[in-house]
């Protein structure tokens, strides 16, 4: 059955938690059953204390192989409400992980091609080995983006760049991407888990509700006035001086000691 051989595992490795696209044999496609167990895995993670960052990655050689051709195939014999339902259940997910309020990585090895580009584009941080591929490869099969995809790479790119990605089709590899800033760090081949979960380690030390504050401030920041988002930054300030770990996090600097946070 094509749609139920896609999966995602959880697994937690001290204060992350690694969410596994598993679906080696077809490039880890993405499907329905991933899109609502990704929404279901960030409701548990968000309200449990003991989890404070969140990895997703692929099976295998591969972050994301993006959508099930086979599958998208079929769908053009249904209702054009089938795969409408599809990329809603895609987008809740998509939509669910930027405004998750701990931070989000994605450990990309191999491809991260369509949807699964769009995933990567909407976590937080880029962690991708040094061989990686990134493709936005809709126009190449006559389709169009979704998964957020053409949204986040308008913001991040020069125009022409972004279309070089989308409508062109053009490969990038992650010292092209890591040079416009998409891609936030670099690892060898193999290591991209690891450098992320080191990453992970080191955000975990960090005070979750600044974490989430600055999370806020940068979601909003882009369709946001200057003076509405000073007042924004006031008010979250305010609230973390006056927080438990704004004293914690003052004291532990002045006392030349780590500072632990709640």
């Amino acid at each position: 059955n094509l749609t139920m051989s896609d999966r995602l595992l959880s697994v937690q490795v001290d204060q992350a938690m690694v969410l596994t696209i598993s679906n080696p044999e077809m490039r880890n496609a993405l499907g329905p059953n991933v899109y609502t167990t990704g929404v279901e895995a960030l409701n548990a993670a968000e309200t449990n204390p003991d989890v404070r960052a969140v990895i997703i990655t692929g099976e295998g050689a591969h972050f994301c192989g993006g959508g099930n051709l086979n599958r998208l195939l079929e769908n053009r014999q249904k209702d054009p409400v089938v795969q409408a339902e599809s990329i809603a259940a895609l987008h809740n997910w998509i939509d669910s992980i930027r405004t998750f309020p701990k931070p989000v990585i994605a450990a990309v090895e191999g491809a991260a091609a369509g949807a699964g580009l769009s995933l990567a584009l909407a976590c937080d941080f880029v962690v991708a080995a040094d061989n990686a591929k990134f493709v936005m490869a809709y126009s190449s099969v006559g389709l169009s983006p979704d998964g957020g995809g053409s949204w986040a790479l308008a913001r991040a790119l020069p125009r022409a760049t972004a279309m070089k990605m989308l409508m062109a089709a053009q490969p990038m590899t992650t010292p092209d991407l890591r040079q416009l800033g998409v891609v936030s760090h670099a690892a060898a081949p193999g290591q991209a888990l690891q450098t992320a979960l080191n990453l992970a380690k080191d955000l975990c030390a960090r005070a979750p509700n600044v974490l989430a504050s600055i999370k806020e401030l940068v979601n909003d920041a882009a369709d946001q006035t200057l003076s509405a988002h000073l007042a924004a930054e006031q008010k979250h300030f305010v609230k973390n001086l006056h927080h438990p770990n704004g004293g914690e996090g003052i004291r532990s600097f002045m006392e030349k000691r780590t500072a632990h946070y709640k």
